[in-house]
């Protein structure tokens, strides 16, 4: 990292750390922040980021829900796989995992997608787990279909030329380096709003400049031939989108679509001025439209019959 933590934007402290295991053998790095017995909500987040870039959501979150964050396969704490342990099918084996490990059996909760944290989400659509568990969803500043067609990324007219450059863009292989001036520029650019505080800025640079190396080509290799479409389709609880009206890697026509195609979409909230990072540019649009979730849909100790106070055995 290019300079320590500042006090005021720290990742909050985990009341508990756990570890799933996916269905390959990969090992889950899960944090719980809160109390237990608190109504529940699964923060997923998105391509070469972490559990830190949930940070805002879980202070404010953590003081009255139970919020569950975890890192992705290959990212933070949760160790690289092999070359083909990265797939579609791995995000759904890995959310299935957190939501067994972290929740009670039966308890309903709030899943919260960004990005490749949403294809996660659309990926398990069909799962068993996350049919048992997910109260309500919302799908923040992501896709389905079309990433490298669609992206702005390439400042050039839709095309061939644009599509190869955005592909190249994602399966680049070479080292991101230290934050610095150039790099917070041109990472302000790809996925955040014009006017995004530096600070904000600042802090998704070091988060993205964190991600290995190995996991931020293969997972991108793995956005530049994504569909989901069909598993949009099949995401039969009620959902949310939210998206930034600046967002150059998943524009708006991405989030429209998806409000087009869910079943039982809860309608789409546009963050004028917004790019792709919202959770951490627009943290309180983000923090109530969770809020609001779960106010709506889950229900008073998680489920009929489950109070979601029983003990889950710690994993150092």
């Amino acid at each position: 990292m290019s300079r320590l933590l500042r006090r005021d934007d720290a990742p909050p402290v985990p009341a508990r750390q756990l570890t799933a295991t996916s269905a390959d053998g990969a090992r889950i790095h899960v944090e719980v922040h809160g109390q237990e017995g608190a109504p529940a909500v699964v923060l997923s987040h998105g391509w070469t980021c972490n559990t830190h870039f949930w940070a805002a959501q879980i202070r404010d979150l953590a003081v009255d829900h139970r919020v569950v964050v975890y890192d992705q396969r290959g990212h933070g704490r949760s160790p690289a796989v092999g070359r083909d342990g990265y797939s579609t099918d791995a995000l759904a084996d890995d959310l299935e995992a957190v939501l067994a490990t972290a929740l009670e059996p039966g308890e309903r909760a709030v899943l919260a997608g960004h990005s490749m944290g949403g294809m996660t989400t659309m990926a398990a659509s069909r799962r068993a787990g996350l049919r048992a568990h997910a109260a309500a969803v919302l799908l923040c500043s992501t896709g389905s279909s079309r990433l490298i067609a669609e992206s702005l990324v390439v400042p050039l007219r839709a095309g061939a030329v644009r599509t190869r450059m955005t592909r190249a863009i994602l399966g680049a292989r070479a080292p991101l380096g230290p934050v610095t001036p150039v790099s917070r520029r041109i990472l302000k650019y790809g996925t955040m709003g014009a006017g995004s505080a530096p600070e904000r800025v600042e802090i998704c640079a070091r988060i993205v400049h964190a991600c290995p190396r190995a996991a931020r080509v293969a997972w991108g290799n793995v956005l530049a031939e994504l569909d989901l479409d069909a598993g949009v389709r099949e995401l039969r609880v009620p959902t949310a989108v939210i998206a930034g009206t600046e967002d150059r890697l998943t524009p708006l026509v991405h989030a429209r679509a998806l409000a087009a195609a869910l079943p039982d979409c809860l309608g789409l909230t546009e963050l004028a001025g917004m790019g792709h990072m919202t959770p951490v540019e627009a943290p309180e649009a983000v923090t109530a439209k969770i809020r609001e979730l779960v106010t709506a849909y889950v229900p008073a100790g998680g489920a009929d019959g489950v109070d979601g106070t029983a003990e889950k055995e710690d994993v150092a």
